[in-house]
């Protein structure tokens, strides 16, 4: 048989192979929960999802992204015309080879950049292990099917041997390596595009929020068994690569607390695998001297899902568009609700939220203390009134009065109908629901509805991202639809339409951190920044903002169930922002303001951009800004 034909059969066995290998890896995947799949749907969007969605997260890093294109497009576009030179016509065409010829070469290339990124050496966040050999058997596949291709353009048919030998090899080494390998990614991840968890992702849709759990059946309570996660979300799992963009990503692994969402990922393959568990060689979760201690599904330190401050960096970061947050979640929930495991002050302040409604226990009534003299309209049933602001248990800190003082004197000077609940108002379920107390969670979000539901406004308003993210995207899964903004697209609104004005700010540079629940979370990154370049021809920015943004540190309950690192997110948030030469940050959640305020001075002034707006405010009539007028 002629070398082409030889390298045409080689090709539809590696396929045969390969179809062997996906029902191994089925077989894993299936021994998850049921999920609902739109197959036709998600299968007709792959395309989409892999050249735009999937390619706009490897583009953030050039060098990767030329890569992965010759690589993937290379070696895809190779295999595919051996496989269709089954048809006679094909592989007697001397433009046919040709083709043959340039995808293998554009793959060559692509295997020795895959080889470049780890030399002369390693990266921290790239693996080691079987990663290493990768380009070998990638290159060895590629080159081969380059090499038959020019001997059968040539007539030369000990190329074509040569080219058929090696192909033969490198294909064999990468389809048999599938089931624990990296080649795994490669059909996992197409397949994760097609069956993903949450497919409005690829709409431009924030989708962030949590899905509610039964409660009526214990074994619902999150996942205490690998099996208990829904197959697609093990799909999931395999289909990630360890580029470490999470890794690098996450705020706890840089403060060196136990967590690295790569490893985690890794963790779930190997607790998917106990009697064959694929190799890690990656970076592993920092600070856990006995990984065997006390652990989750057999592979995971409990401080480690502990650590998480669920503000999606990882995921925004993930190439693959894992979801790792949820994963976290889910375990919280189990621990949370079936074995009351949940750690640090988390227990009591769970139980404050369950019967004072907030979870500091504070007497619902002293809700608007921090309004003393301001005669703020309570909203109560049956009322209406344009703007509901929604305080939130920021209202119970003195700190964060001051920036609820601020709004509410904008919302006067810009003549907006606006009330609060005042005492009817209860915790938004945020800390809860992040602990993995779905039950709580569930209390509080059906009171709040309720609550809302007797009144009549336009919309919510909240300076809280948390609130403003459970309110938005949780609240509706309860039948609490409503519309929600945050306050600073409010005042870019008034300050848009021109009901109030600003005098400028002096020259000191400002410099703004975005809210991860803000930001990430609900997509809102410009109305923050407009308001500034209204205050001050001199905003900069941080190496990390946007939806690329660093946590402060303080979401997910991360202030309660305090896990220990080598250093605290917030300090390295500031370091960020003091490399700006900013005096100020600007900030917009009162999370934010607590954590970054914690930071040992000196250190930029910290304010909430409704403090820099009432501090520039000009009252009807007047010549000089208001900041005079706010106190507490």
């Amino acid at each position: 048989m002629a070398p082409g034909s030889l390298l045409i059969v080689l090709a539809w066995g590696l396929l045969g192979f390969l179809a062997i290998q996906i029902l191994r890896l089925a077989s894993l995947w299936r021994r998850g929960a049921a999920a609902n799949i739109d197959w036709l749907a998600g299968l007709a969007a792959v395309p989409r999802r892999y050249f735009v969605d999937v390619h706009a997260v490897v583009a953030r890093k050039p060098e990767a992204a030329r890569m992965h294109m010759a690589i993937a497009g290379g070696l895809l576009a190779g295999t595919v015309l051996l496989l269709l030179g089954i048809v006679p016509r094909f592989r007697a065409s001397f433009v046919y080879w040709l083709l043959v010829a340039i995808a293998f070469a554009i793959a060559v290339a692509g295997a020795v950049l895959v080889a470049r990124r780890r030399r002369p050496a390693r990266p921290a966040n790239l693996s080691g292990g079987s990663f290493t050999t990768l380009p070998l058997w990638l290159s060895t596949y590629a080159a081969g099917g380059l090499i038959g291709a020019i001997g059968i353009l040539a007539r030369v048919d000990a190329l074509g041997a040569i080219g058929l030998v090696l192909a033969a090899i490198g294909g064999i080494m990468l389809v048999a390596q599938i089931p624990t390998g990296p080649m795994r990614h490669a059909i996992a991840g197409a397949l994760h595009l097609a069956a993903h968890p949450r497919p409005e992702r690829f709409a431009g849709m924030p989708a962030s929020g949590l899905a509610p759990v039964p409660l009526d059946d214990p074994e619902s309570f999150g996942v205490a068994r690998i099996e208990d996660f829904a197959w697609n979300r093990l799909l999931g799992f395999d289909s990630c690569i360890q580029c470490g963009r999470c890794e690098a990503a996450c705020p706890a692994f840089a403060a060196e607390q136990p967590l690295n969402p790569k490893a985690l990922i890794q963790d779930f393959c190997a607790a998917m695998r106990p009697d064959d568990p694929p190799a890690y060689a990656g970076s592993p979760h920092p600070g856990i001297e006995d990984a065997a201690a006390g652990t989750i599904l057999g592979t995971i330190h409990p401080e480690t899902i502990w650590s998480c401050t669920t503000c999606r960096a990882c995921v925004a970061a993930c190439p693959m568009m894992i979801e790792h947050v949820d994963a976290v979640i889910d375990l919280r929930r189990h621990q949370t609700l079936s074995l009351g495991a949940a750690p640090g002050k988390a227990a009591p302040a769970l139980t404050e939220l369950r019967y004072a409604g907030n979870p500091g226990g504070y007497d619902p009534a002293g809700r608007l203390d921090f309004a003393a003299g301001l005669d703020i309209p309570v909203l109560e049933a049956g009322g209406s009134a344009d703007v509901l602001l929604w305080l939130g248990d920021g209202a119970f800190d003195r700190r964060y009065g001051r920036t609820l003082r601020a709004l509410i004197e904008i919302l006067r000077a810009a003549c907006v109908d606006f009330a609060v609940l005042g005492a009817a108002e209860q915790d938004c379920g945020d800390l809860a629901r992040r602990l993995g107390d779905e039950a709580i969670f569930a209390q509080l979000a059906r009171a709040n509805i309720e609550t809302l539901k007797t009144r009549r406004f336009v919309r919510i308003v909240t300076a809280d991202p948390h609130a403003l993210h459970v309110l938005r995207q949780e609240y509706p899964a309860y039948g609490g639809v409503f519309r929600v903004e945050h306050h600073t697209a409010l005042i870019d609104e008034l300050i848009g339409a021109g009901r109030i004005s600003l005098a400028p700010r002096g020259d000191d540079a400002i410099t703004y951190h975005d809210p991860c629940y803000l930001g990430r979370y609900n997509g809102e990154t410009e109305a923050p920044r407009r308001i500034l370049a209204r205050l001050t021809g001199n905003a900069v920015e941080m190496a990390r903002h946007g939806r690329n943004s660093f946590c402060c540190g303080g979401g997910g309950g991360a202030p309660v169930t305090d896990i220990p690192g080598k250093r605290r997110i917030p300090d390295l948030r500031i370091e960020q922002a003091r490399a700006t030469g900013a005096s100020t940050v600007a900030v917009a959640c009162p999370g934010c303001t607590a954590m970054l305020e914690g930071v040992v001075e000196p250190r930029p002034a910290i304010r909430d951009i409704a403090e820099l707006v009432h501090d520039s405010l000009i009252l009807p009539g007047d010549a000089a800004p208001a900041h005079a007028m706010l106190s507490i």
